[in-house]
């Protein structure tokens, strides 16, 4: 398996392995498990809690902006 150094701060390391005691994980495996839970492409925590959050009333429609002083674009 591939090595990866990073350098931190004191401070950073400290956090980091109380965390990784906290996990009950070494701080290479806990480092792995950050990185590739950041990698990865899904909703945020609780985003479907948010569901019925607003009542239908409070939601409002803004106002549409002129794109008459929109830039012009380049075509690709």
């Amino acid at each position: 398996m591939p090595q990866l150094t990073v350098y931190i701060d004191e401070e950073t390391l400290k956090k980091v392995q109380i965390a990784a005691r906290n996990e009950h994980n070494s701080i290479s495996k806990w480092v792995k498990n950050k990185l590739t839970e950041a990698l990865v492409n899904t909703w945020p925590k609780d985003f479907f809690n948010l569901f019925g959050s607003l009542a239908e009333e409070e939601i409002e429609r803004p106002e549409q902006l002129s794109m008459e002083n929109d830039a012009i674009r380049e075509i690709l």
